[in-house]
């Protein structure tokens, strides 16, 4: 199955779902607008994730909006659409973005991109739900990108929809030693200074450990470093086995291309579930070549081809950040319908509890790959498939699950 064959290209990010009313006369969905403000990033080097989760996010309320649309708690019909706020994957302006969503009649949050951004947004929310002594926001937050590790325990106000990553590369590690037994080392590549990249290398580094592969060294970088030789060379020396390089689209492309250039070839390459995009594909496929990465996201199914395709006509890609945006839509547009939310300016604060209550109280989900779980720390647990590079396109090659 071809991943490439139906995204193009575009951007990953987040949303925020408020409530801009028209007059409550008539049941049709032109009546009355709910608008779905996203914040992520959609500048630096990391842009794309914002660009393809508004998409995402669009292409989503187009499917809702033609299906009648949403059902507020007074019985009018509603029609979604999308307003998207850069964050710039800074944690200052992220902040800032959500307290002005915060002060407006928005009854939940979805983003953002970065976990830098969502570990310090998530911080500025109410720990406890109830606690009259915190004086911390108040409003949901529903992450679909960011992607670190156990982020959504930092308050009761906080929610996510991203796979979990522990859950994947321990699959995939397993896999990797049951199907070549005849690798022995592992050497690693992180991006230091990126909280996702960092977070998940431990996590890569310790899965390789427990599956007897012995640590060779790891080289490092940061986000918007452009030369890698000297990592590269360091890498050459210890003549690894496995190469497995936690970092984004950018810094994997060129890291990939200076080990071509050294001529540094492992029996088999990993990468970082964030680099599972046509970015790395257009970045560099040829170096890319052979490289397999766990992700949430492949059209292995009818509906997420299509998915996939309603993204593509909004100018974004499809994967694992921006088609998790995609199910955001669908889960929220149920919240909104069960817990009769009535999107009004005199109904903020209870909508908002409503909806931190339904999101709470969700025990599964609808994913485009099957069912998605929710543990009690409002984490998702995803199905996942292992991809690999070939000829410039993603191809899965094992399903966990089947």
């Amino acid at each position: 199955m071809r991943i490439a064959d139906t995204v193009s290209k575009a951007a990953v990010a987040a949303v925020i779902l408020g409530a801009a009313l028209g007059t409550p006369t008539g049941a049709q969905a032109d009546d009355r607008v709910v608008t779905i403000r996203g914040l992520g990033a959609k500048s630096g080097v990391v842009r794309i994730f914002g660009v393809n989760s508004e998409a995402a996010m669009k292409a989503a309320a187009e499917e809702i909006n033609a299906g009648g649309g949403v059902t507020l708690g007074d019985g009018a019909k509603a029609r979604l659409v999308v307003d998207f706020l850069d964050d710039r994957c800074s944690a200052e302006e992220g902040i800032a973005v959500l307290r002005r969503i915060a002060g407006t009649d928005s009854f939940v949050a979805v983003g953002p991109s970065c976990s830098n951004v969502a570990e310090s947004m998530f911080g500025v929310l109410q720990k406890k739900v109830g606690d009259g002594a915190d004086s911390g926001l108040q409003i949901p937050v529903f992450t679909d990108v960011a992607a670190k590790t156990g982020l959504a325990k930092i308050s009761e106000w906080s929610f996510r929809n991203v796979p979990s990553e522990q859950e994947m590369y321990k699959s995939l590690f397993a896999w990797v030693r049951q199907t070549h037994p005849d690798l022995k080392t592992f050497y690693g590549g992180v991006e230091k200074d990126f909280a996702h990249s960092n977070g998940t290398f431990g996590i890569m580094k310790a899965q390789a450990a427990s599956n007897g592969f012995q640590d060779v060294g790891t080289g490092e970088w940061l986000l918007n470093d452009t030369s890698f030789a000297t990592q590269v060379r360091e890498m050459k020396r210890a003549q690894p086995d496995i190469v497995a390089i936690s970092a984004h689209s950018f810094t994997t492309c060129g890291a990939l291309k200076e080990m071509k250039r050294q001529r540094v070839k492992p029996k088999l390459l990993i990468g970082l579930t964030s680099s599972s995009t046509i970015e790395t594909m257009q970045g560099c496929a040829e170096e890319a070549e052979g490289m397999i990465i766990p992700t949430g996201f492949a059209p292995v199914n009818p509906e997420a081809v299509k998915a996939a395709s309603l993204v593509a006509k909004q100018g974004g890609s499809a994967d694992l950040h921006s088609m998790a945006a995609y199910e955001v839509m669908f889960v929220l547009k149920d919240v909104i319908e069960e817990r009769k939310i009535m999107a009004r300016p005199d109904t903020v604060a209870e909508d908002r509890i409503k909806m931190r209550e339904g999101l709470a109280g969700l025990k599964t989900t609808k994913g485009l790959l099957g069912e998605v779980g929710r543990t009690p720390e409002r984490e998702a647990i995803k199905p996942f498939v292992f991809v690999e590079a070939r000829k410039g396109q993603w191809h899965v090659v094992h399903n966990p699950a089947q």
